[in-house]
């Protein structure tokens, strides 16, 4: 079926390359694809779009600070309403990553509304009270609810008539890069074996505790971490002289550093923040050929832990007991099954099973409204065509104005 696609997201297109980027990069192969971020501080009022390599068209609103957040939300519903006009958006859905931009999409008339569900938000450290709210407003108004993993899938299927599980899927290829001989990274050049090694975000889901311990246990062992360090201060990760702090890499480089590592690790807290949370790296670090131990995140343990494909460790002993075990073992025979496991899990194969489903719901609500006459409410009599159409909102003189800063935007930063 063809429809365009509106996202709101909390995440930065540029920052980590993760779900929205895997699943969207796909979609806009066959439609447009525009990509709305949280707004930045500026000295004035724009819109900036640019047109990322991927196809998605990136849209960044920015606002002088101290505007009131009912003026931001006007502005940016205001220049919501010119893109669709500018661009012809008339098929289109509107994809949500958090329900804190719910509010800014009320007034569009799309064909769908989506939710990737991929995190529960609500756990999150500095997560906005009316979060909440605001994601049960949300998930009325959803006519189709993806998850990110399955523990998200039995938390909201409860929540909603039509939630599918989609859980994070694995760039095999890629990844796979790393079982071939890589250019080492300059970081590592000198760096003593065996080498363990995390990818991905650090922040409060990280276990920083077991990390330190862990490390002081193995002091032979080199502990690298590559990745942004998020809402946490940097002063409280813990120091070894094994422990070493990369910074964030892009995608591409990744399996650079996975081929000259020894056993990855997902070092995460067993807390609220990671309840339901399904780490994309575990399928990643499988298909890179690595041994991998983890704490008992419940979407590792199963399937990954309950087949053998995943160490599992809750504490900083056991934890360090199964780095030595991994490092040990000849690790050609969890390969072979962990390739047959994740062989199954293309992020082709999960954008094809969620574009259907948004199909689908497309199909659904179009039948539904054929057979709903619009309604006088002060009457309760079926609206003429003409009447009904009087009644639509129309762009307001803001709107226009707006529409000069959209079409000056170019189409780059």
């Amino acid at each position: 079926m063809n429809f365009d696609l509106i996202v709101f997201s909390h995440l930065r297109w540029d920052f980590v390359y993760q779900r929205p980027q895997h699943l969207l990069t796909r979609a806009a192969k066959e439609r447009r694809v525009f990509f709305i971020e949280e707004p930045l501080p500026a000295e004035e009022i724009h819109f900036k779009l640019r047109r990322d390599p991927s196809g998605v068209t990136v849209c960044v609103p920015h606002f002088p600070v101290g505007l009131s957040p009912e003026r931001v939300q006007q502005l940016i519903q205001q220049w919501l309403e010119t893109l669709v006009t500018s661009q012809r958006l008339e098929n289109y859905a509107i994809w949500f990553y958090t329900p804190m931009m719910w509010p800014l999409a009320q007034h569009l008339k799309p064909k769908a509304v989506i939710y990737d569900c991929m995190d529960e938000l609500s756990a999150f450290k500095f997560a906005p009270p009316e979060l909440v709210q605001l994601e049960s407003e949300l998930l009325r108004k959803a006519d189709v609810v993806f998850t990110g993993g399955h523990s998200l899938f039995e938390a909201k299927r409860g929540a909603h008539g039509n939630v599918h599980s989609m859980p994070s899927s694995v760039d095999c290829l890629h990844f796979g890069q790393a079982r071939n001989a890589q250019p080492e990274p300059t970081e590592l050049i000198g760096m003593a074996h065996p080498r363990v090694g995390y990818i991905g975000v650090i922040d409060e889901r990280m276990n920083l505790e077991l990390l330190g311990d862990v490390a002081e246990l193995l002091p032979e062992v080199q502990f690298v971490m590559v990745g942004p360090v998020v809402k946490i201060d940097p002063a409280t990760l813990p120091q070894r002289q094994n422990l070493h702090y990369l910074g964030g890499r892009t995608y591409a480089q990744l399996p650079a550093y996975l081929a000259h590592w020894d056993v990855a690790m997902l070092p995460f807290a067993m807390n609220e923040s990671t309840r339901f949370i399904s780490p994309t790296k575990t399928p990643e670090y499988l298909a890179a050929g690595k041994p991998v131990v983890s704490t008992p995140i419940r979407d590792v343990v199963r399937p990954y832990g309950e087949r053998g494909l995943v160490q599992i460790a809750s504490d900083a002993t056991s934890f360090a007991a199964c780095l030595q075990r991994a490092l040990s073992e000849d690790q050609s025979e969890c390969n072979a099954r962990a390739d047959l496991f994740i062989a199954g899990m293309s992020w082709d194969l999960t954008w094809r099973n969620m574009e259907a489903e948004i199909s689908k719901a497309i199909f659904k609500r179009a039948r539904i409204a054929t057979q709903r006459p619009a309604f006088n409410a002060a009457r309760l009599e079926p609206l003429s065509p003409n009447a009904a159409a009087a009644q639509r909102p129309t762009p307001t003189s803001s709107a226009t104005a707006i529409a000069a800063t959209l079409s000056g935007s170019g189409g780059s930063d």
